[in-house]
């Protein structure tokens, strides 16, 4: 059967190289739409732990002077994914992370960095490998951004242009005086190109300039159409809402499978519940919490962040003592959260505990050990630790935003009657809120029947890519006929 080629271009593709969800949904998706008739590579950049994994990778084409130093296009694959990898050394290889130094400083070249990357990608849209004609071009957040510029600017053949915003507040903002060394014409810094506010945009240029335009929920995608949400770009996401769809992430099933989940203390599933006490007794060991089996376990895997709601978290927390609960956190991020969690562990120990960082083996071992996730985001684009607690069994405590709206019914009293809940909602996304569904949450744990059900419909939830990778597949195919026509 031939298959519909996609090239996906992306700066971080799971599990290769992450710092958030975009990786996740970069690995995903590939895997996602074979069984839609696709074929799906993506590009990504050639940070060391890319180009080590790619085993017998071909070196496709070689550059002398690529954005100011020799690359090469390598093909190959690695972890199950069809890549092209950009392997340019002076652009990718140093220590630190993606986008920022090990302090977290934003690299002084972002620009260049991220451009070069949108650059190879259109040029592979165009034909630039003999027998690859991708028919569409799916670019991910602002640092592929510029792939729909060089399309546009460039002559020749034109695949279909496809952009997702993952998250509308990093949209990669640059020096005007940049364009000539980005490979820009002058004529693209207008209104109608690349420039946003006196720079350059390169989130601004993808979302002007693609022919669809996707983000990773449906009310997210309501959401930055709103002057509130939108970060000053809903003017234009408003004026292109016919081009504008919210598909909502799923996460990996086979990674995350409590009944074969490597990772944890107990497998267990939705007809042998009983078995999380064994993972929710491990957990408190590990956290050094009380061996307390009846305590409510809260916990959060998040980047404490402003974004996130952890400050609200924070003022939240002797409400959550009060209801005899715990706290078993793992992030790590804004120096004043991390201290302000600190201090309240090193207060009530036995009681919160915190692990800084992020761990990914010990986010399996917490989803399958609390009792209940904490999500108090002021602004969610998607989120996927709340699905993943779905799929766990422990139940989503959310704010009303965003994806989370999407993915948690909240436990009213309609929605517990017809026995349709699957978490707690709460909003608006201020302290005595989250306060009430602190509460709210410790009422339902104290009902042990209810908190079943609510854990049972959780895990009967369908958050895999099958209905995702439909939506994508009607979106492609929709863009090819309108360009074929």
């Amino acid at each position: 059967m031939t298959r519909i080629e996609i090239l996906s271009v992306a700066s971080e593709v799971y599990p290769l190289i992450k710092t958030g969800g975009l990786a996740d949904v970069a690995g995903a998706l590939p895997g996602a739409l074979k069984g839609q008739g696709f074929a799906v590579r993506t590009l990504v950049p050639g940070y060391p732990a890319v180009v080590r994994a790619m085993r017998r990778a071909e070196t496709a084409l070689s550059f002398d002077d690529f954005f100011g130093g020799p690359a090469r296009l390598l093909a190959g694959r690695a972890a199950g994914l069809d890549l092209f990898v950009l392997d340019a050394p002076h652009l990718f290889v140093r220590p630190g992370g993606p986008y920022a130094d090990a302090g977290g400083r934003e690299w002084g070249d972002n620009a260049v960095r991220f451009a070069a990357l949108g650059r190879i990608g259109a040029s592979l849209g165009q034909g630039l490998l003999e027998g690859y004609a991708p028919a569409v071009v799916h670019a991910h957040d602002w640092q592929a951004g510029l792939t729909a510029a060089y399309l546009t600017y460039d002559r020749g053949r034109r695949p279909g242009a496809v952009m997702t915003v993952h998250n509308l507040a990093f949209q990669g903002q640059f020096d005007p005086r940049l364009l000539h060394a980005l490979g820009l014409p002058a004529a693209a810094f207008t209104h109608d190109g690349v420039e946003y506010y006196g720079d350059i945009g390169f989130l601004k240029a993808g979302l002007r300039l693609s022919d669809r335009i996707t983000t990773v929920s449906p009310t997210y995608a309501a959401e930055i159409c709103t002057a509130d949400g939108g970060m000053g770009l809903d003017g234009l996401l408003r004026g292109r809402a016919d081009r504008l769809s919210g598909i909502l992430n799923g996460i990996d099933v086979k990674v995350w499978n409590p009944a074969s989940d490597p990772l944890i203390a107990a497998p267990f599933d939705a007809g042998d519940l009983d078995a999380r006490a064994a993972n929710k007794a491990e957990l408190q060991a590990a956290f050094g919490l009380d061996p307390d089996p009846d305590a409510l376990l809260f916990a959060v895997i998040s980047r404490l962040s402003w974004q996130k709601g952890l400050d609200l978290l924070l003022a939240a927390l002797p409400v959550l003592l009060a209801e005899g609960a715990q706290l078993a956190l793992l992030g790590a991020g804004d120096p004043d959260l991390q201290s302000g969690f600190a201090a309240a562990a090193a207060a009530h120990p036995g009681r919160i505990a915190c692990a800084f960082g992020y761990d990914e083996p010990l986010a399996h071992r917490i989803q399958a050990g609390a009792d209940a996730l904490l999500v108090p985001s002021r602004f969610e684009p998607c989120g996927l630790t709340q699905m993943c607690a779905l799929r766990y069994g422990a139940v989503p405590v959310v704010a009303r935003v965003g994806g989370l709206n999407d993915t948690v019914v909240d436990a009213s009293p309609m929605a517990l009657a017809a026995g349709g809940a699957t978490g707690v909602q709460f909003g608006p996304v201020v302290a005595p809120m989250l306060e009430n569904a602190i509460r709210r949450t410790a009422d339902l744990y104290r009902a042990p029947r209810t908190w079943r059900t609510m854990q049972t419909n959780g895990m009967a939830c369908d958050v895999s890519w099958r209905q995702s990778a439909k939506l994508y597949a009607e979106l492609y195919r929709g863009l090819i006929a309108e360009r074929a026509g």
